[in-house]
C-alpha cells in the first residue's frame, strides 16, 4: 500500500470539498471574509501592518489568478494575501529568549512537526525571518518545497522565533490554520508552486506570488474545522498502517535472522546419516586445518558436523587492483561500483579494465564486518573491504549465511578480517546438508520477500 498517495488523495478530496458534507447551517464564508477584511483594516489603521501596494497594472504572473479549482458553491476562491500576512516582523526585547529554526529542524512530509534551538533575540533578529506561535512556515527553496517542509509554529519560547530566510512566513487572519497547512501540503498547491520555479537548478525557489496572488479555497470556518478533523482521523489510521507495516518488516527481518541461526546450528533441516561427514570434506580442502577448535557458541553440533576457522576454508584478496579510477558514474553504464557500507552499489562505471570477474564471492567490510554475497562482475570504490573466495567443496551461500549473522563491532576503528574475523570458528555440515540448508532457507526467504513486497 502506497500510504503517501493515500494521504495525497485525502488532501485532494479535502481541498475540493469532497471529504465532508457541506452544512447549510454553517455561517457563510462571506461573513467570515467580511470579518477578515475588517480586521485587516483595523491593523492598517493602528499601523501594525501596511496597506497593499499592489499596482493597478497587470501582474507579471496573471496565471495565479486564473487557476481553476472545482469547489462547492458555498465556498469562495480568494487570494492567499486575503487570508494571511506575508513575512511579518517582530519587535522584541534584545534579551528575550526565542526559538531559532533552521531548515533542518522542520520535518518534511505530512507531520507538520518542527523543533527549535533556544537563542537570544539580539542574536537572531537580523538576517532571519520572524514568526510567532500560530504562524505557518513554508520552505520556498527546492527540493524542500516539493518535500513539503511546512509547519505551524508552536511552543516557542515566549511565543516568538526566528529562522532561515528560506522559509516564507504566513500569519493567518481569523482562519483555521490547520486547514491551510494541509492545503499547502496538497499535490495541487505543490504543483502550482513548481510550475514557475526561479533560479538555477539546485537553488530554485518558488515565485513569491504563490504566497500572495494564488487563489485558494475558502470554506466556511466550521467546515474548515470538520475537514481537519476528518483529515486527522484518516491520517491517524494511516499512521497505524505504517506502524503495523514497520512492525511486520521488523518481524520479517527477525524471522530471517532466526532462520539463519537455525541453519548454522543444524536445526533447519534433518540430518542424513548417509551424508559424508564434514570432517572428511575438510581434510580434502585443507589437510592442515584444525578441524576442532574451542568455541562456546556451538557446544553440541549434530552428527556429521565439525568446526574450523574461517581462514581454513576462505581466502581473501585485497581490492586495490579493482578500484575505480573515475567517479563519473552513470546508471547507463554496465559495471557496478561497490562500496563498503549500506550503499553497497554506489554507481555504475564504463571502465573496462580492472573488473573483478571471479564470482561468486563475498564482499567483506573490513571495518564494520558487514558482508554481502556477489555473483556479478564489479569494480570497487576503495580498499576498505576484502574480497573473499570460499573453497570449492564448501557452498559459498552457506558461508554467507554464517557471516550474515556473525558481526564483530568494537570500540575502535580498525580492520577486522586478518586479526579477528578470519579466526572465528564456523560450524560445517556435510556437503549435501549444506545444499539442503540453502534450498530450505531460500524457499522461506522467497515467501518472506513476497510478503515484504506486498506491503
Amino acid at each position: 500500500m502506497d500510504t503517501k498517495k493515500l494521504r495525497q488523495k485525502i488532501l485532494d478530496l479535502a481541498i475540493h470539498g469532497k471529504l465532508v458534507p457541506q452544512d447549510p447551517n454553517d455561517e457563510p464564508a462571506s461573513v467570515l471574509l467580511e470579518r477578515i477584511k475588517a480586521e485587516k483594516e483595523r491593523l492598517i489603521k493602528e499601523g501594525k501592518i501596511k496597506g497593499s501596494k499592489k499596482s493597478a497594472k497587470a501582474s507579471d504572473t496573471p496565471h495565479y489568478q486564473q487557476v481553476k479549482l472545482e469547489v462547492p458553491n458555498s465556498w469562495y476562491m480568494v487570494s492567499v494575501s486575503d487570508l494571511f500576512l506575508l513575512n511579518p516582523k517582530s519587535e522584541l526585547d534584545d534579551n528575550m529568549k526565542v526559538g531559532f529554526i533552521p531548515m533542518a529542524l522542520v520535518e518534511d512530509g505530512f507531520s507538520g512537526n518542527h523543533f527549535y534551538e533556544e537563542r537570544t533575540w539580539k542574536d537572531v533578529k537580523r538576517g532571519y525571518c520572524h514568526f510567532q506561535n500560530g504562524d505557518i512556515g513554508i520552505a520556498k527553496i527546492s527540493p524542500c518545497f516539493e518535500n513539503r517542509k511546512s509547519t505551524i509554529f508552536k511552543n516557542l519560547p515566549n511565543t516568538y522565533g526566528a529562522g532561515t530566510t528560506e522559509l516564507v512566513i504566513l500569519r493567518p487572519i481569523k482562519v483555521y490554520t490547520k486547514f491551510y497547512l494541509y492545503l499547502f501540503k496538497s499535490d495541487w498547491y505543490v504543483k502550482e508552486g513548481t510550475k514557475y520555479f526561479k533560479g538555477v537548478v539546485g537553488q530554485q525557489r518558488v515565485h513569491k506570488e504563490i504566497f500572495t496572488d494564488l487563489y485558494i479555497p475558502f470554506p466556511p470556518f466550521a467546515e474548515q474545522q470538520r475537514i481537519v478533523e476528518e483529515i486527522e482521523y484518516w491520517f491517524a489510521l494511516i499512521d497505524q498502517i505504517e506502524q503495523d507495516k514497520s512492525d511486520l518488516q521488523t518481524a520479517i527481518r527477525q524471522t530471517k535472522s532466526k532462520i539463519l541461526d537455525l541453519a548454522i546450528h543444524g536445526k533447519l533441516v534433518p540430518q542424513d546419516p548417509n551424508d559424508e561427514p564434514a570432517s572428511e570434506l575438510l581434510k580434502r580442502i585443507n589437510p592442515k586445518a584444525k578441524i576442532t577448535c574451542d568455541n562456546g557458541h556451538y557446544p553440541q553440533l549434530p552428527d556429521g558436523w565439525c568446526k574450523c576457522r574461517l581462514e581454513d576454508i576462505v581466502e581473501y584478496e585485497q581490492p586495490q587492483a579493482y578500484i575505480v579510477n573515475s567517479t563519473d558514474y552513470d546508471d547507463r553504464y554496465l559495471t557496478p561500483v561497490l562500496t563498503a557500507g549500506k550503499s553497497f552499489v554506489i554507481g555504475y562505471t564504463n571502465e573496462t579494465e580492472g573488473i573483478y570477474q571471479n564470482t561468486p564471492c563475498i564482499i567483506f567490510d573490513d571495518f564494520t564486518t558487514d558482508s554481502k554475497l556477489v555473483d556479478f562482475p564489479f569494480k570497487v570504490k576503495s580498499s576498505a573491504m576484502k574480497i573473499l573466495k570460499v573453497a570449492d567443496d564448501i557452498e559459498i551461500e552457506y558461508v554467507a549465511m554464517f557471516m550474515n549473522i556473525t558481526r564483530l563491532i568494537g570500540d575502535t576503528h580498525k580492520r577486522y578480517w586478518i586479526s579477528e574475523y578470519s579466526k572465528l570458528c564456523i560450524p560445517i555440515p556435510p556437503k549435501e546438508e549444506q545444499k539442503r540448508i540453502i534450498n530450505a532457507a531460500n524457499a522461506m526467504f522467497e515467501k518472506l520477500d513476497a510478503i515484504m513486497e506486498s506491503l
